[in-house]
């Protein structure tokens, strides 16, 4: 999987929800975030891809020492690399859940629940499209 689509693709996906949530049809409005939370969630997004653009790099360095590793044959190294591949990829989940919950408690009281709403329909969905 690739680590953008892993980390920040995700981040990008819950935020947009924020911002531009398509409402369930017997609801009608979007979040009716403001211009400052807009603003505001805008500067969380490039702060987490700051913060995560450093694990990305090891991330990536890891992958092609993992290959080589591979490659030779070399048991010992492929066990490390992959540890460390999983310590990696542990920190930008931390990132992106830090990420979501900053943003989730700068909601208002009604745009949690209509977040929480969106979310609850794309686990049913996620869940049928699994069966």
């Amino acid at each position: 999987m690739k680590l953008r689509l892993f980390a920040c693709a995700a981040i990008l996906a819950a935020t947009t929800a924020l911002i531009q949530a398509k409402p369930a049809k017997t609801h009608g409005g979007k979040l009716g975030l403001t211009a400052d939370q807009k603003s505001e969630f805008k500067a969380i997004r490039q702060q987490c891809r700051k913060d995560a653009q450093p694990i990305q790099d090891k991330l990536q360095q890891n992958r092609q020492a993992l290959s080589a590793a591979v490659k030779a044959n070399d048991t010992a190294q492929i066990q490390a690399l992959s540890k460390t591949q999983g310590d990696l990829r542990g920190q930008m989940k931390a990132i992106h859940s830090q990420t979501r919950a900053r943003i989730y408690s700068d909601l208002k009281p009604d745009q949690r629940a209509k977040m929480d709403q969106v979310r609850t329909r794309r686990a049913r969905h996620n869940a049928k499209k699994a069966v």
